[in-house]
């Protein structure tokens, strides 16, 4: 027997298997691009330095703000050594026996930034980052009006230091909540490698030479 349904809710049962039709709900969509709106958060945030392109570290997509430390690409550049993306070779970089030969990092990382639909996405994103970095998330501004973000997000944002930035229809952005962390950023293999990530896109960015 079939129960044809009339409205959303009604049930259709076939044999004996019975299904409820759920309501479609559309989902939240990001008011510009998210190069737009991670330099407008970046702007707000008040971090001064290259938005770079989203780019996918440790398995996150991520926006970085950072800075070249030109004394130090200058030297490097003499020296012959580039970016270094091996992982395996930038962690020997920490270890007692080489720290004295290992080349000094070239990027100044401002703040690591991640826009998403939604906050468990976009922490999910910067909390791994927030060790070494200021972190933020750009959500759209309905994003941040649920219980759910209060709840949920806003505790949770704040134990980890993260800053919130909101992005409303016009993509006009709003800082929500001002993170705070640590200023001693932990020199071990995670941070080496990611600022030789950074310095290659830096230098990407600004089409300078590489050793």
């Amino acid at each position: 027997m079939a129960v044809t349904p009339g409205h959303t809710g009604d049930a259709v049962v076939t044999g004996k298997t019975r299904s409820f039709p759920t309501r479609v709900v559309p989902p939240v969509e990001l008011p510009a691009s998210t190069s737009y709106l991670a330099g407008a958060a970046a702007a707000q945030l008040g971090w001064r330095g290259v938005v770079l392109p989203e780019v996918t570290m440790l398995g996150r997509r991520v926006c970085v703000v950072a800075r070249l430390r030109t004394d130090v690409h200058a030297e490097r550049i003499a020296c012959g050594i580039g970016p270094v993306a091996d992982r395996t070779t930038v962690a020997t970089w920490t270890w007692p026996e080489f720290a004295r030969s290992a080349p000094a990092p070239a990027a100044e990382i401002i703040g690591v930034l991640s826009v998403a639909r939604h906050w468990r996405t976009g922490m999910a994103a910067t909390v791994p980052f927030a060790r070494y970095s200021e972190a933020a998330m750009v959500l759209p501004a309905s994003a941040v009006l649920t219980k759910d973000y209060v709840d949920g997000c806003l505790p949770r944002a704040r134990s980890y230091g993260l800053s919130i930035v909101s992005a409303d229809s016009d993509a006009s952005v709003a800082l929500d909540l001002s993170g705070h962390r640590d200023n001693t950023v932990p020199q071990d293999a995670v941070s080496r490698w990611i600022n030789e990530m950074v310095y290659e896109q830096l230098l990407a960015s600004y089409d300078l030479p590489v050793a």
